[in-house]
C-alpha cells in the first residue's frame, strides 16, 4: 500500500527535480531519514556512476577517433583534431583523478572504444573499416600521454 508521503516524494520528483534534490539535501543536513524518498535517491546515485563510466567511453572514443584520423589521413591533418585530442585527454585525465577507481574501467573498455572509433573513424573519412587494424593499436598509456600521437604505418607495417 503506497502512502500519501510516498505519492507526494514521487510527484515531487517527477515534476520539480530541481526542488526534489534541494529537499533531498535540506532533510540529508538535518537527518530527517524517515522522510527522504530513498528509492528515486538510490536510483539516482547508481545513475551517478553510470554517467561517469560513459563520459568516459565518449571522450575516449573521440581521442582514439582523431588519433585514428590523424594516422591514416596525414595529408588532410588539421589543428582541430589535434585539439580535440589534447581536450579529450584532460577530460579524462581530470576524471581520473576525481574518481581513481575509474583506471581498470578505462583499460576494460579500451577494446570496445576502440572499435566504436573505428566505425566512426570509416564514416567521417570515407575509408573502409578494413584500412584501420581491427586490433586495438593503442595502449591506455599512449591514448592519455600528451606527447603521443601515431605515424602514419601502411597497413602492412602494422599487421606484421
Amino acid at each position: 500500500m503506497t502512502t500519501k508521503l510516498e505519492v507526494d516524494r514521487q510527484k515531487l520528483y517527477d515534476t520539480d527535480y530541481l526542488r526534489w534534490i534541494e529537499t533531498t539535501v535540506e532533510k540529508l543536513r538535518d537527518r530527517d531519514y524517515s522522510n527522504i524518498d530513498w528509492e528515486n535517491l538510490i536510483a539516482e546515485i547508481e545513475d551517478m556512476g553510470r554517467s561517469e563510466c560513459r563520459s568516459l567511453q565518449s571522450n575516449l572514443v573521440v581521442i582514439i577517433l582523431h588519433l585514428l584520423k590523424w594516422q591514416f589521413q596525414p595529408e588532410r591533418r588539421i589543428g582541430s583534431w589535434k585539439g580535440s585530442i589534447v581536450e579529450d585527454r584532460r577530460r579524462i585525465r581530470k576524471t581520473l583523478k576525481d574518481s581513481p577507481s575509474l583506471k581498470p574501467y578505462l583499460e576494460e573498455v579500451l577494446v570496445e572504444c576502440y572499435a566504436d572509433a573505428v566505425e566512426q573513424a570509416s564514416a567521417e573519412t570515407g575509408l573502409s573499416v578494413d584500412t584501420f587494424p581491427q586490433l586495438c593499436i593503442y595502449s591506455a598509456v599512449e591514448v592519455l600521454d600528451s606527447n603521443f600521437l601515431p605515424e602514419f604505418l601502411p597497413n602492412e607495417m602494422i599487421e606484421g
